[in-house]
């Protein structure tokens, strides 16, 4: 809503611009080209956000390590404020101040007079401003809200309280203002004077040191006239040092830079590379999930994604995304990186919205065949997947209802649902030929071929039919042993429950997680990404793909142990529901 502010405004420019033309006058530039410039404002600062997050998850030339997390997020999440901001007051100002209008595209005059007011008055100014905000009395009061980020992100430059904010905006119309006084104003310099602010801003907050050193090499001077990615990042590190905008030089003056400042730059800027210990290797799942990735858009990210009109508009746009991605993305891409305890954890995304996995290489398995001293272990996380689900079975259930196609998950589930005799009707007679040979044969007495849809349990895969859900009694509870949900949030019954797919809540020791998986909430991860996680913890030495299985409970409690927490979005709503049906088992 906000965006509309600047609508009548922006109609309103450039009505008068083209109606300028039709009568052969000149139209006022400065007024016209604000739009244009909020569009790429926005799109410029997007690419930051992509770029720095990307670069981070490869962590060679990340500065600081720390965790990154959904507070920050959603503190940030009005970055575009600043820009909506500086937009209004440009079309204010142009309305009401005459040497603002009919301003040329170029002139140099005014900008060597922008640089020289900039060099001066203006960073002369914030240094001791920016000084003046760590006295305590105003950095409680306003700069701390800056500095609760210390794992900066481009957008974190312009997170300040509107008082601060405020004062930044005055500073920076020093050189606007005054090229406009003295007539030397362009509409080129007035546009192009903010955008070299973003550029800098997002420069010193983008957390990957990425100023080549051969600059510094080639003019030694520009150490004091630029700084750095690691230069800022010490500021929010140590708060005490390195004060300046943007130009160090008054950090030296004064005797403010931090000594680790150089040290610090040699060893980002050279870099090194960390391995990791597990990668999750996924795939985009549905339109509107290649801006939902960490890599996207960071407000986006940060919540389920969900299905409704914002998802198709977001699907919309991602469409031109997409192809490119799968026509040169032919290797995955690094999208997230966390850490847990003393485990490097990376996300590799490929481009491509299905999965063939089964189909190329039988999850893994013809990997190990290949090269069977593989020392990386393949884990496809069935064990912990069926165990999950058995978690959302409430204790006492003596049958279920099973629906859908032939998977591993399918058999493995069938197996453990006979070893805990509970009754498992299948109305497929192909799905139930196959589950007889796999299960062994003193258990087969539990599965049954039938036609009967009275289970209260019904335990679903990738999709259910309208024509199934109307089939169901009321009160049955849909439980999903499939990574995607079965059916949209608009297509289900009101008077049956639906389970989440197969996940578990993180531990707090899991670090820097700060978007969400899909369509599952904040801190919560599907079975399969957690099983690679517990199976690196335990240093267990076997596979888990093709035929080879893990346990389920073996895997259950070895998550338990670890931290990780059952999750069901139907228990999180009705805690005081029956015990389920693994809890027994993992005790």
């Amino acid at each position: 809503m906000k965006y509309a502010l600047v609508v009548p405004w922006a109609a309103y420019s450039t009505y008068s611009f083209a109606a300028a033309k039709v009568r052969g006058e000149e139209g006022d530039l400065l007024s016209f080209f604000v739009l244009p410039t909020v569009l790429l404002r926005l799109l410029y600062t997007q690419l930051w956000i992509s770029i720095s997050r990307h670069q981070t998850a490869r962590s060679k030339h990340r500065i600081v390590s720390k965790s990154l997390d959904f507070d920050q997020v959603d503190r940030e999440r009005n970055w575009d404020d600043q820009i909506i901001l500086t937009a209004l007051l440009y079309y204010v100002f142009n309305s009401v101040m005459p040497m603002t209008q009919g301003l040329p595209w170029w002139n140099s005059g005014g900008l060597v007079l922008t640089a020289l007011l900039h060099l001066g008055p203006v960073e002369f100014l914030y240094y001791w401003i920016h000084r003046a905000l760590h006295h305590h009395y105003l950095y409680a009061r306003y700069h701390s809200h800056h500095h609760a980020s210390i794992v900066t992100e481009p957008i974190t430059s312009v997170i300040h309280p509107f008082a601060e904010e405020a004062v930044y905006f005055g500073l920076f119309a020093i050189p606007l203002l005054s090229m406009m006084a003295t007539g030397t104003g362009s509409v080129a310099v007035a546009n192009g004077y903010l955008v070299y602010i973003d550029f800098m801003n997002y420069l010193g907050h983008c957390n990957f040191e990425l100023v080549p050193k051969v600059l510094f090499d080639m003019f030694p001077p520009l150490r004091f006239l630029m700084y750095t990615p690691s230069f800022h990042s010490l500021h929010h590190t140590q708060f005490r040092t390195n004060y300046s905008l943007f130009v160090p030089f008054y950090d030296y003056l004064y005797g403010t830079m931090d000594k680790s400042s150089e040290d610090l730059y040699e060893r980002t800027v050279h870099g090194r590379e960390e391995a990791p210990d597990v990668v999750h290797l996924t795939h985009l799942t549905a339109p509107g999930s290649l801006l939902h990735t960490r890599l996207g858009f960071a407000s986006v990210a940060s919540t389920p994604l969900a299905s409704g009109p914002f998802t198709a508009a977001l699907a919309l746009a991602e469409r031109p995304l997409a192809v490119l991605a799968s026509v040169f993305g032919r290797t995955a891409f690094r999208s997230e990186a966390n850490r847990m305890g003393k485990l490097n954890i990376e996300t590799w995304v490929v481009p491509r919205y299905t999965s063939q996995g089964y189909e190329l290489n039988r999850n893994g398995e013809l990997y190990v065949i290949r090269k069977p001293s593989l020392k990386t272990k393949i884990v496809d996380g069935t064990s912990l997947a069926v165990a999950a689900v058995l978690h959302m079975i409430a204790r006492g259930t003596k049958d279920v209802l099973l629906l859908g196609k032939e998977s591993k998950v399918v058999s493995v589930l069938a197996q453990a649902l006979c070893e805990r005799e509970i009754q498992i009707r299948v109305a497929d007679e192909n799905l139930y030929e196959t589950l007889k040979q796999q299960i062994s044969p003193e258990l087969q007495s539990h599965l049954v071929l039938s036609c009967s849809y009275s289970s209260k349990v019904w335990l679903i895969g990738d999709e259910l039919t309208a024509q199934e859900q109307e089939r169901a009694r009321p009160g049955v509870h849909f439980v999903p042993y499939s990574q995607f949900p079965p059916t949209p949030r608009s297509d289900t019954r009101g008077d049956c429950v639906y389970h989440s797919t197969p996940a578990l809540v993180v531990p707090d020791s899991y670090e820097n997680l700060h978007a969400c998986e899909n369509w599952l909430p904040r801190r919560v991860m599907s079975a399969w990404r957690a099983a690679g996680i517990v199976h690196a913890l335990e240093k267990w030495g076997s596979h888990e793909c093709g035929d080879a299985v893990t346990g389920v409970d073996k895997a259950w409690r070895a998550a338990l142990a670890h931290g990780f927490r059952p999750y069901d979005v139907h228990r999180q709503h009705h805690d005081d529901g029956p015990k389920l049906q693994a809890d027994a088992d993992a005790n």
